[in-house]
């Protein structure tokens, strides 16, 4: 099953080429409620509504260094500390925005080096902490795709104390979508592949089962902190971003780019590069 929130905040299921409204104020309520809901009796055609970012969660946990490959093409720079496995941190969930929303270019000064990374993250289904790997299954409610802006100017100094923030937390920052797919439409993770293209040029293109653990270890390291109903948990990027690249100048991304993110079994998160329409910072 594909969840959906559309147009003005509107949660739903797709069935075919339609949208079948839910009775439920939002997606976190959903998840809260037990992924109960019934049906408004409303629907809607696929193609005439707008997809929105499908959550909002209360916990979005950004865990990163879970693919071998972008640790090793992390060595292509000269960072103060390496990208290894087990980080993590929380994100900005107010930078969240769905497919087809833009990514705003942050104003003059700020940022010149604005990176793509694409990763799959997982919807958390319900309530647990202190969880094993062979647990984690069941806390895993659905799938969505994440692309991880990064201004990597403001990132190099970040990593100086070795903590992610406004890096990664800027303001439209942050797409997911375009909707939540349950995983008996998924079956095992590991085995999706995964590409990222820039004005239809591929730059990223993996696959899942190159992580150097598992989602459900991944899920249970972090299950200490306490998972919440609708909590997001990010699994990483694999490699071909542009930062790390013998030429990230020429690949990071500016105004009028779009960028597609695609995982198999789960769909196509697209967003625009615009400019900022607010003054420089003085």
């Amino acid at each position: 099953m594909k969840l959906v929130t559309f147009d003005d905040g509107k949660v739903g299921r797709i069935e075919g080429d339609r949208v079948i409204q839910l009775d439920v104020p939002d997606m976190r309520t959903y998840y809260e409620r037990g992924q109960e809901a019934g049906e408004t009796g409303e629907s809607f055609a696929l193609a005439d509504v707008r997809l929105r970012a499908p959550i909002v969660p209360k916990k979005f946990f950004h865990t990163a260094g879970n693919f071998q490959e972008h640790h090793e093409e992390s060595k292509n720079v000269n960072w103060s500390h390496p990208v290894l496995p087990w980080i993590v941190f929380f994100q900005n969930v107010d930078a969240i925005i769905g497919t087809e929303e833009n990514i705003v270019y942050p104003p003059d000064g700020l940022t010149n080096e604005v990176d793509y990374e694409l990763e799959l993250a997982v919807v958390i289904g319900k309530a647990g902490k202190f969880f094993s790997p062979e647990e984690a299954g069941e806390y895993i409610a659905g799938y969505l795709i994440f692309n991880d802006i990064t201004a990597r100017d403001i990132q190099r100094e970040e990593m100086k104390s070795g903590v992610f923030s406004l890096s990664k937390g800027i303001d439209t920052f942050c797409p997911i979508g375009p909707w939540i797919v349950t995983p008996d439409e998924v079956g095992d993770p590991h085995e999706l592949s995964m590409a990222l293209r820039v004005n239809g040029e591929t730059r990223q293109e993996s696959h899942m089962s190159k992580m150097s653990v598992t989602v459900q270890e991944v899920i249970s390291h972090y299950s200490p902190m306490g998972y919440s109903p609708g909590d997001i948990l990010s699994l990483g990027t694999v490699s071909g971003v542009a930062g790390f690249s013998d030429d990230p100048m020429s690949l990071y991304l500016k105004p009028g780019d779009t960028v597609e993110c695609e995982i198999e079994k789960i769909g196509v998160l697209r967003n625009k590069v615009v400019a900022a329409d607010v003054p420089a910072a003085v």
